[in-house]
């Protein structure tokens, strides 16, 4: 046992300090205490925070801000002025837009940067890290829910678990993490 006045280290079963004296405390050790609780079934267990539109909108915006300048970077001003639909940087473009979501929603840290930034994070539905081939699934069903007039991503404003269109799609969740 440590000494919480000098730091010396005693015999577990001393009650002075060898070195300064002092009466020895034992520490008590640490209690969980969750934030929040719920009682599903009997059993406690944390209660999620679904992040709702706007966090996500936030953070999208970071994202799209940050792959603008990277995809400029690699293809200069003119990528953004050609008028031609089908050309290889265009290809290029929609692969790093790609890899960009989905190695970052299936990383240890399951969100991109804009999304760290807002402090959310996507999971499976058991609060679990999703897999490189769902987070790839995610990302092309997140076309389809521009596609319909955006209400894809708006669904994530009124639904239960605040699920937009690609993550009923993908089974997923998108969570605070603080």
């Amino acid at each position: 046992m440590y000494c919480t006045h000098c730091g010396f280290g005693n015999a577990d079963d001393a009650r002075y300090c060898q070195r300064c004296g002092l009466e020895l405390v034992s520490p008590s050790p640490p209690v969980a205490q969750p934030e929040a609780i719920s009682v599903y079934g009997g059993v406690y267990q944390p209660v999620v925070q679904y992040a709702g539109f706007w966090l996500r909108f936030v953070a999208i915006l970071v994202d799209s801000a940050l792959l603008v300048v990277l995809i400029t970077v690699f293809f200069g001003f003119d990528y953004w002025v050609e008028e031609e639909f089908f050309t290889i940087e265009v290809l290029l473009a929609n692969l790093i837009n790609w890899l960009y979501f989905a190695l970052w929603h299936s990383s240890p840290h399951q969100a991109t940067i804009g999304k760290r930034a807002v402090g959310i994070k996507v999971t499976d539905l058991d609060g679990r890290r999703i897999s490189f081939a769902r987070a790839t699934g995610r990302y092309f069903a997140a076309i389809l829910s521009g596609c319909i007039l955006l209400i894809g991503y708006m669904m994530a404003g009124w639904t239960a678990k605040k699920q937009a269109l690609h993550d009923m799609i993908a089974d997923t969740l998108v969570v605070r993490t603080a």
